[in-house]
This record gives C-alpha cells, sequence and structure tokens, in this order.
C-alpha cells in the first residue's frame, strides 16, 4: 500500500520522537482531527503487520510509539544490549497490582491492603518509573495519589489498562476505600514493615 502525506509525517514524527506521542498532538501538528490519526496510524500498523516489517507501532492508551517487532527482539538485543525489564521483589509486585487496579490510590490505601509498610516498594516503583504521582486526595493530610504510567504499559505488553486480566478482587476481607485509608484505622495488630530485598 502506498502510504499518503499523512501516513509518512506519522511514521516520521514517531520515528524520531523515541517515545509514545499523543493522539492529540499529532492531530494538532498535522492539522487533523483525531479521527483521522486513529484511522490513519491503524493503517500504519495494518501495513507494518502485513508485510511482516522489523518495525511496529503501538498504541499506549491515547499515544503511539514506534518500536521494533517482537520477532526481532534476539537480534535487536544481541546488537544493542537493550536492557531487560526490571525485576520486582514480590512486595513490589503487590503494590503495584494494587496500584493498577484500584488507581488513583494513596500509600496508605496501599498498605492498608497489603498489611505492611509499603513505602520501600512505592519509592521502588517511583524509580522503575512504573507508577508516577497524580495528584492529592481530598481529605485532611492531602495524601500523595499514584497511578501506572505509559512504562507500566510497555513492560507488561498492555495497550491500555482494559487489557488488565479479571481477578478475583485479590481476597481482601474488606476492601476499604482511599478515603479510608488515608489516615489509617486503628488496627489490633500494627503493619510490620517489609523487608529490603
Amino acid at each position: 500500500m502506498e502510504q499518503n502525506d499523512t501516513q509518512r509525517a506519522l511514521m516520521a514524527i514517531l520515528f524520531a520522537a523515541g517515545e509514545p506521542v499523543d493522539a492529540k498532538r499529532l492531530a494538532d501538528s498535522l492539522e487533523v482531527d483525531e479521527a483521522e490519526i486513529h484511522t490513519e496510524v491503524q493503517a500504519l500498523m495494518d501495513d507494518l503487520s502485513y508485510n511482516r516489517s522489523g518495525i511496529r507501532i503501538l498504541r499506549l492508551e491515547n499515544a503511539y510509539q514506534m518500536c521494533s517487532s517482537g520477532e526481532m527482539a534476539p537480534y535487536v538485543t544481541k546488537t544493542l544490549e537493550t536492557r531487560k525489564p526490571p525485576k520486582l521483589s514480590n512486595s513490589q509486585l503487590e503494590a503495584l497490582t494494587i496500584i493498577a487496579y484500584y488507581q488513583p490510590a494513596t500509600k496508605a490505601y496501599v498498605e492498608q491492603l497489603r498489611g505492611v509498610d509499603s513505602a520501600y516498594s512505592i519509592s521502588a516503583l517511583l524509580t522503575k518509573k512504573l507508577i508516577e504521582e497524580c495528584g492529592r486526595l481530598n481529605v485532611p493530610g492531602r495524601p500523595i495519589l499514584y497511578r501506572t504510567t505509559p512504562d507500566f504499559l510497555r513492560t507488561f505488553g498492555l495497550s491500555s489498562l482494559e487489557e488488565l486480566p479479571e481477578i478475583e478482587k485479590m481476597n481482601f476481607q474488606s476492601r476499604p476505600t482511599p478515603e479510608d485509608a488515608a489516615e489509617p484505622a486503628e488496627q489490633t495488630e500494627p503493619a510490620q514493615p517489609e523487608a529490603a530485598p
């Protein structure tokens, strides 16, 4: 399929960006509406897939990023020594799971569900850019809210949060609201600090 001017421009922008570019930003730059961006990018994605190109375009929420095909991963890794996805401890994975499914979430909310101090896990997830701050909860103390990032989607091979697998809501006896967890209630047994890996 011969590419039109919009498609050629999209390929050039996504190649040069090297990171996700929001569809609205693409639409503004190319002076078209967002619906046309989605249509043209989907046509490019289909064309790249049909021709078994070594390049793919990923959709991440409402943004797009150019990347190498999964089939080419061994060659890319061997040539560029691509860094491996971040390793997560069990405690970090638990905290990340809670934030992913119940975001935005506070540290106190994560701790109330886990039953242990989660400061180290949240700090590690921030460092690995899998979560980010996204505001403050409107309760006394105004605790920080956390959500997942585009790096989270890339790391786990997801296009959007809607692709997260369904889970039985983690077997928690009673799921508190973020407001409940803003100031932890009295506990008969205090939360135990988590061990650093």
